[in-house]
């Protein structure tokens, strides 16, 4: 199992609810290939910088992984066929790069128990 990490911007014509509609779609396609969720943030939505689409902004999504290789081709055609997404990247993590990761898992954390 390797660790990953997928973005992915959905179009800002989306409501709330069907936002995170899509954003559980997704999740639920990685659980149903076995993989983790380790992290998933919710961005927002945010201006892009250039538009795609004729839309200037979307909403941004980064969910963290582990999961074996053969899933990310399932997940990257789930993209594909999502009028909903324009666009997304999915990267593995090397193991330094898990580590920072983790480490800025944990510090977000610990900044939101504070407030």
């Amino acid at each position: 199992m390797n660790n990953y990490e997928t973005v992915f911007i959905l179009t800002p014509v989306l409501s709330d609810a069907q936002m995170k509609e899509a954003v559980e779609k997704f999740k639920g396609i990685l659980t149903a290939e076995g993989a983790e969720i380790v992290n998933e943030e919710n961005w927002g939505l945010r201006k892009l910088a250039y538009s795609i689409q004729k839309k200037t902004t979307g909403f941004y999504t980064l969910i963290e992984f582990t999961a074996e290789p053969a899933t990310i081709a399932k997940l990257e055609t789930q993209f594909r066929r999502d009028e909903r997404v324009l666009r997304f990247l999915t990267f593995r993590q090397d193991k330094d790069f898990a580590a920072y990761a983790a480490k800025r898992r944990n510090k977000t954390k610990e900044s939101v128990k504070e407030n």
